[in-house]
């Protein structure tokens, strides 16, 4: 299958005001398809060290990706030293069968927010910056691939990253996230993100750029079936049945909240699980708000969106604040999903990062606000 190219476009905007609040900025809008024939990627294991590994992916290249501007780059053969720029892009890869070759990352995963699956070979990639990695130790770290979640914010709020020149200069190839790095900007489609296409894209590009296209096809083929399971199980629901639904995003701080917009993933999560996200009509994937917005939307549901602590009980008692915050804060006390205590403790990281987890948060949620139609086991 040659890898398909569609187009998201130019330069985020009010992102970088948000960004901090949630640890990577996602949307949807997907290019390329995975790459034919005579490919590996079954587990986590095996590629960089293998010659044989290699020589199986050859047969897949070149393959041909583009940017969120529609520059292409050609990536002649499997990389075999790759530099990721955060957890979300770092986890696509484990879960390809290619973290073997990963080499370096910023914005590194907490400790145990890794699903337990990859989380040891996860643990084991050597961090490059806590947070953006700096320029210089990026195009010194001897990578020939580096995978960019964030496009053209300039290194999520850091200076500005390396020009496409000083990339080519290091012997390195910069391909993108594109649902991810091309959602807020400025000439990115219009209108709400419905559906996992985008994610499920980036996954088949990934494997198609590593040689791994059998994996990304295993991978989206999950995907699809669990979206699906619950897209069956709700199809009697008629839209306006569907309850309102507020993505609180907790660590982004209590004095403004941060609107998840409809160019966001997590609005996909949110409409594939039978609700409907109150800022589903913001054209942006993630805006400051105010607390007179959302209580003039007064949800039936709450997500308490914060992120993995690292252990079971921090991250418990993180729940427990975020709803103590919306039951005791005078303007957020009568709302209706705060009266009936609506709430669902989904973190940030399955919800507004893209990747595979993105289709268990549509069953966890379907299973809370339509508990009769979708089991969370199902």
């Amino acid at each position: 299958m040659r890898p398909r190219v569609r187009r998201p476009l130019a330069r985020p905007s009010a992102r970088q005001a948000v960004a901090s609040g949630l640890a990577a900025a996602v949307a949807l809008l997907a290019t390329a398809c995975g790459s034919g024939g005579g490919t590996s990627g079954g587990g986590t294991s095996g590629g960089a060290g293998s010659g044989a590994s290699l020589t199986a992916v050859a047969a897949g290249f070149p393959v041909k990706v583009a940017d969120c501007v529609g520059k292409e780059t050609t990536v002649a053969k499997a990389p075999t030293r790759i530099v990721t720029s955060n957890a979300s892009s770092l986890e696509m890869l484990l879960r390809l069968g290619a973290g073997d070759r990963v080499i370096g990352t910023g914005f590194p995963p907490g400790k145990g927010t890794l699903p337990s699956e990859v989380a040891e070979q996860g643990a084991k990639v050597p961090v490059l910056g806590d947070k953006a990695i700096p320029k210089e130790k990026l195009l010194g770290s001897g990578a020939d691939l580096y995978v960019d979640t964030f496009g053209a914010m300039p290194m999520m709020g850091g200076a500005a990253g390396p020009s496409e020149e000083e990339y080519a200069a290091a012997g390195i190839q910069h391909v993108y996230l594109l649902s991810t790095a091309c959602a807020g900007t400025p000439k990115a489609a219009k209108g709400p993100r419905t559906d996992l296409s985008g994610v499920e894209e980036d996954i088949r590009r990934l494997g198609a750029v590593t040689g791994t296209s059998a994996r990304a096809e295993e991978l989206v083929t999950g995907m699809e079936r669990r979206t699906g399971e619950v897209r069956s199980a709700l199809a009697g629901v008629p839209a306006e049945q569907r309850p309102t639904y507020f993505l609180f995003d907790f660590d982004g701080g209590t004095k403004q909240p941060v609107a998840v917009c409809g160019r966001q993933v997590a609005n996909a999560v949110i409409t594939l699980a039978g609700a409907r996200n109150v800022f589903a009509d913001c054209d942006a994937d993630f805006k400051p708000g105010s607390w007179e917005d959302v209580v003039a939307k007064n949800p039936e549901w709450i997500q308490l969106a914060v992120r993995d602590r690292g252990g079971e009980e921090a991250t418990r008692k993180a729940y427990d604040e975020a709803e103590a915050f919306l039951r005791g804060f005078p303007a957020t006390q009568g709302l209706k999903a705060v009266q009936q205590g609506h709430f669902i403790r989904l973190g940030s990281e399955a919800t507004t990062i893209a990747g595979v987890r993105n289709a268990d948060a549509v069953r966890q949620i379907a299973a809370a606000v339509h508990h009769d139609l979708v089991k969370s086991g199902q």
